[in-house]
């Protein structure tokens, strides 16, 4: 008997959201399906079955089954695998996200991670370069950093935290209890508060954004701080882990005229002789990066399984 051509393989990635979801799914042919769904606000079992319909509509859509899943998760997931924090939606606090998932995925692997692990993920794939540190500017401040053996500190050992590194102990409280963390003096909110200070009125992002456009002296300092606050932290990942390309993005950076430029004027000018600071440009995939990054991570489950698969074949038997 011939066999038939094999389906291609079908990686599913999820980014999910405080108000919404959305859904990719990728075969290796090249064929992508997309989904998005707004959470009911019903509750954890509500947002659990919307999942589930979402996911079923999708599976249709796609040939084969999916072979691998990731799933891009703001929340803080603790070492027993419930969720701890999640600000946006309170409601899953205590959810054992690897039950959950893997009701929502049976005999599937699976894996979840930070956002911002999976947007430097996605950032690698997109620029073929495999050391990236990733930092989203936004209503926080994410990073992520992979080698070639997928992100960094690695499933399962916690996120890459750069919002929490500590630039500044005399700084504003960050909501995580501690002072001066980069969240607290860089995200979006802390550089409209600074730049209301400055200016000495209540500061939208529009304002911002055209007070920068015209090199109004408010606009440009409190843009110039968060800038020098990125690239503090960016020196101290530089100086321990050397990551050969440095993306950001976010929101609230990428719609910044020159804030990319900024923070790699701040990083030449911090570098010290022998160790040069490493090159900068703007995020690939701009706000599809988690996203991207769950269909990434997918495959790199998928990659695994294959590897340990072949290696149990080749273990002679008992």
């Amino acid at each position: 008997m011939v066999a038939g051509p094999r389906e291609p393989a079908t990686w599913l990635g999820l980014d999910l959201g405080g108000t919404k979801v959305a859904l990719r799914a990728e075969t290796d042919s090249g064929e992508a399906r997309e989904r998005v769904l707004r959470w009911h606000g019903r509750g954890v079992a509500s947002d659990l079955a919307q999942l589930a319909c979402e996911v079923g509509l999708l599976r249709r859509e796609v040939p084969g089954v999916f072979a691998a899943v990731g799933v891009a998760l703001p929340a803080t997931v603790g070492p027993d695998d419930r969720v701890a924090v999640w600000p946006s939606r309170p409601e899953w606090t205590g959810l054992d996200v690897r039950r959950a998932m893997g009701e929502l995925f049976p005999g599937t692997p699976f894996g979840w991670a930070d956002d911002g692990d999976l947007g430097a993920l996605a950032e690698a794939e997109a620029t073929g370069c495999a050391d990236v540190l990733y930092v989203g500017v936004g209503t926080g401040v994410g990073g992520g950093l992979t080698s070639g053996a997928g992100p960094l500190p690695g499933l399962g050992r916690g996120s890459f935290e750069l919002g929490h590194v500590v630039t500044d102990p005399d700084g504003p409280r960050c909501r995580c209890g501690r002072r001066g963390c980069l969240q607290s003096t860089a995200s979006g909110p802390a550089t409209l508060a600074r730049a209301s200070r400055l200016r000495g009125a209540g500061t939208t992002y529009g304002r911002l954004r055209a007070g920068l456009a015209d090199q109004e002296p408010w606009a440009v300092q409190a843009v110039d701080r968060t800038c020098h606050r990125i690239a503090l932290a960016i020196t101290g990942v530089r100086e321990l882990l050397h990551p050969g390309l440095v993306v950001v993005g976010g929101g609230f950076a990428a719609g910044l005229p020159g804030f990319v430029d900024t923070v790699a004027h701040h990083l030449d000018a911090l570098a010290r002789p022998g160790v040069p600071a490493p090159p900068v440009q703007a995020s690939c995939r701009g706000g599809l990066a988690s996203l991207y990054g769950a269909v990434a991570l997918a495959r790199l489950l998928g990659r695994d399984q294959a590897r340990t698969a072949a290696l149990a074949s080749r273990v002679p038997p008992g």
